[in-house]
C-alpha cells in the first residue's frame, strides 16, 4: 500500500512538472510580450510624449518593461526549478510570480487611473502647448511632438485649425505670415502653411485632441490585456508551483 502510495505521488509529481513546464513557456512568452509592447511604446510613440502634461503614461511603459525583464528572468529561473526539483528554487519562483503580479497591479492601477483623466488633461494641456510652447525657441522637442502629432494624425489644431490663431507662434513674425503651422498641411513644403484652405490643411472635426485621445485609450487597452493576461497566466503557475512544492515535501527523499 505503501508502496502504491509512493508510485501514485511519483507519477502527479511528473504531471504536475510538465504542466509546470508548459504553463511557464507560455509564461515566458507572455513577459517577452509585455516588454515588447513597452518598448514599442517608448521607442514608436515617443514623438506624442512631449504633449502631455503627465507622467504617468511614460511610467506605465517603464513599469512593463520591467515587469517583462523579471518575467523573462523568472521563466528561465522556472525551468531549472522543475528540471532539477528544487524546492528552494520553487519557493524563488513562487515569490517571484507573486512580486510580478504586485507590479503589474500597480501598473494596471495607473493605467486605469490615468485614462479617467486623460480627456480633461488633453484639453487643459494640449491647447496651452500649442498656444504658448509651440516654436518657441527653447521648447523644440514639444514643437516636434506636435509637428509629428499633426502629421500623423492627419489634424489641425487642439479643437480645429482656428486654435492656432491665438498661438504665440502664430502671431509672431517667425512665423512669416503662416496662418497655421507647415504640419498641418496635407502636403508639407515650405511656408505652406500661409494657405489655410480645407483643400490645402487638415480639418478633423474635434481636432487633434479627439485622435490622441483614442490613441492614447486604446494603447491603454492594449497594456491593460496584455497584463491581464500574463497575470492571469501567474495565478495558474502559483496554483501549480504550490501543489509540486507539496508533493516534494511529502517525498522521503
Amino acid at each position: 500500500m505503501a508502496r502504491y502510495q509512493l508510485e501514485q505521488d511519483d507519477w502527479l509529481v511528473v504531471y504536475l512538472k510538465y504542466l509546470l513546464f508548459v504553463f511557464n513557456f507560455f509564461f515566458w512568452v507572455g513577459g517577452a510580450a509585455v516588454m515588447a509592447v513597452g518598448v514599442w511604446t517608448l521607442v514608436e510613440k515617443s514623438g506624442y510624449l512631449g504633449v502631455l502634461a503627465s507622467s504617468t503614461f511614460v511610467t506605465s511603459a517603464y513599469i512593463l518593461i520591467f515587469a517583462g525583464a523579471l518575467v523573462m528572468g523568472t521563466g528561465f529561473l522556472g525551468f531549472g526549478a522543475i528540471i532539477r526539483e528544487q524546492k528552494s528554487c520553487l519557493s524563488t519562483y513562487f515569490c517571484l510570480l507573486l512580486v510580478i503580479f504586485l507590479v503589474e497591479l500597480v501598473a494596471g492601477v495607473l493605467a486605469h487611473a490615468y485614462c479617467q483623466r486623460l480627456s480633461e488633461e488633453l484639453k487643459q494641456h494640449l491647447n496651452r502647448t500649442l498656444t504658448e510652447s509651440y516654436g518657441q525657441p527653447r521648447a523644440a522637442d514639444i514643437t516636434a511632438s506636435v509637428d509629428r502629432l499633426q502629421q500623423d494624425f492627419k489634424c489641425c489644431g487642439s479643437n480645429s485649425s482656428a486654435d492656432w490663431q491665438r498661438s504665440l507662434y502664430i502671431l509672431s513674425r517667425a512665423a512669416e505670415g503662416r496662418r497655421v503651422p507647415d504640419s498641418c498641411c496635407k502636403t508639407v513644403v515650405a511656408r505652406c502653411g500661409q494657405r489655410a484652405h480645407p483643400s490645402n490643411i487638415y480639418k478633423v472635426e474635434g481636432g487633434c485632441i479627439t485622435k490622441l485621445e483614442q490613441f492614447l485609450a486604446d494603447h491603454l487597452l492594449l497594456m491593460g490585456a496584455v497584463g491581464i493576461g500574463v497575470a492571469c497566466l501567474q495565478i495558474c503557475g502559483m496554483i501549480l508551483t504550490c501543489c509540486l512544492h507539496r508533493r516534494l515535501l511529502r517525498r522521503p527523499y
